[in-house]
């Protein structure tokens, strides 16, 4: 059972404060909501939970069943999803997927493949060029990547991010789906998306 610990975290660049004193811990099958505007320190806290940077003070500690895990071990264990993460134009979907999953130490087959891709509404575009794909299908590509490590630990900025009505459908029932099975965090600053975040986090614990 993984858990996640964040004691008294501060982020300040320069004299600009940008939060402190955050503290809150989860464990696998809870999930937390951060609600905020542009440049309230979202994306940052995550950048801080993930690793890919370091806080002014405090701390974030991963264990699995009391034992810490560095990061290595715990960045096999979580996928992220947001609007940063480059997708390869110059390959297919099918390549991207297989591609990923060799970066995480992975080895998956075409049926895996093609079950992800069927999970996030993309079922029969795997051949198709990355480049030709539409906004809202990268968004959806990013969750099959995710969804392909089986992630314990699943961290979304800006969950809906240029879908349209049926990819948000499909992207809230595949949270949901995941909640039993991953420590979930979501950060948003779009008001439509404060429903999935409070209808998750109640769902949750």
């Amino acid at each position: 059972m993984i858990k996640l610990e964040v004691e008294n975290l501060a982020k300040w660049f320069g004299p600009r404060k940008v939060f402190e004193n955050i503290s809150f811990a989860l464990t696998q099958g809870e999930s937390i909501a951060i609600v905020g505007p542009n440049g309230s320190g979202k994306s940052t806290l995550l950048k801080l939970l993930i690793g890919f940077a370091f806080p002014t003070r405090g701390r974030v500690v991963f264990s699995d069943e009391g034992k810490k895990l560095d990061f290595d071990s715990y960045r096999r264990r979580l996928a992220l999803v947001s609007p940063y993460p480059a997708l390869y134009g110059s390959l297919t979907a099918r390549e991207n997927l297989d591609f990923f999953a060799r970066v995480n130490g992975d080895l998956v087959t075409n049926e895996e493949i093609d079950q992800v891709l069927a999970q996030v509404g993309l079922e029969g575009r795997g051949e198709d060029f990355v480049a030709a794909y539409s906004s809202g299908m990268l968004q959806r590509l990013k969750y099959a990547v995710a969804l392909l490590k089986d992630p314990s630990i699943l961290m979304i900025d800006e969950p809906t991010s240029n879908l349209d009505e049926a990819g948000k459908k499909i992207i809230s029932d595949l949270i949901e789906s995941r909640r039993t099975k991953s420590l979930i965090i979501i950060a948003t600053n779009e008001k439509e998306e404060y429903s999935l975040a409070e209808k998750l986090c109640r769902l949750g614990g």
